[in-house]
């Protein structure tokens, strides 16, 4: 949230010296078309040296490298394009410019300061517009889809911390019975978590992967829907006061959460 405040707030300020900028640049007569070509020279220079640089960097480290090779292949070709299509400008760019000091040593004007400012307020712009508003259409154009790769590491992932913690508590031991007992239900519960992974179907791409069943998170929804129900009355026929109702609506709540995150 931080970050979009300060950048908004850079563009306000470069817009509200926009407006001084251009008449400071008119009263210098410099040339519109002049300008504009100024502009339109940097916005295509800054696009093609990024597609430029993108590619080699890219592909040329693995054709030197066989061990890049083996750990990280070479990406398909649509990928690259897309990754080096979007070199949007941002607020660092403005930072850049704004960072230039109004004066000289000596006390003169810093040359071209004014169109400095301006023609990286267009880049932006221009790059934003241009390559931003046109991403989706290459996406499309180029049928890059998403392969689900987030999800089967999202998968991998949580079976061997799954795993890792049942082999924990497989090692542990407690001296008294209700300890025991509650390593023996959390063994249960890491024991069904792992069989569900493990069943699990792959993902579509882009949709949660889910811990638990959809008739187990049916089942325990309607239950604790009962519970509440059975709360609420209770503190309404006076069984029960309002502090113990907060406390069991918290527990409650928790579980709900917990089924919601795994939708």
């Amino acid at each position: 949230m931080l970050q979009f405040l300060l950048n908004g707030l850079v563009f306000l300020l470069i817009g509200f010296q926009l407006r001084d900028i251009l008449a400071r640049l008119a009263h210098d007569q410099l040339p519109v078309p002049l300008m504009i070509a100024y502009a339109a020279l940097i916005i295509a220079a800054v696009i093609v040296i990024r597609i430029l640089w993108v590619i080699p960097a890219t592909y040329l480290p693995r054709l030197l490298s066989k061990s890049l090779r083996r750990r990280d292949p070479y990406p398909r070709w649509q990928h690259v394009a897309i990754i080096a299509w979007t070199g949007m400008r941002g607020v660092v760019s403005l930072a850049a410019a704004l960072a230039l000091p109004l004066n000289k040593a000596d006390g003169t004007p810093f040359p071209g300061r004014d169109l400095i400012l301006f023609l990286t307020f267009v880049v932006i712009f221009a790059t934003l517009v241009l390559q931003g508003l046109s991403l989706p259409f290459l996406i499309r154009w180029l049928g890059v889809e998403d392969d689900g790769t987030i999800e089967k590491e999202e998968r991998q992932a949580r079976l061997l911390a799954n795993q890792s913690a049942l082999a924990q508590l497989n090692h542990a031991t407690e001296p008294d019975a209700p300890r025991l007992e509650a390593l023996n239900r959390l063994r249960v519960e890491y024991e069904d978590h792992i069989q569900q992974l493990r069943s699990a179907e792959p993902e579509k791409a882009g949709a949660p992967l889910r811990l638990f069943s959809n008739e187990y998170e049916r089942l325990s929804q309607e239950a604790l829907r009962v519970e509440r129900r059975t709360i609420i009355k209770l503190r309404n026929e006076g069984a029960i006061n309002d502090e113990v109702l907060r406390r069991i609506q918290q527990d409650i709540d928790l579980a709900e959460a917990r089924l919601r995150r795994h939708q």
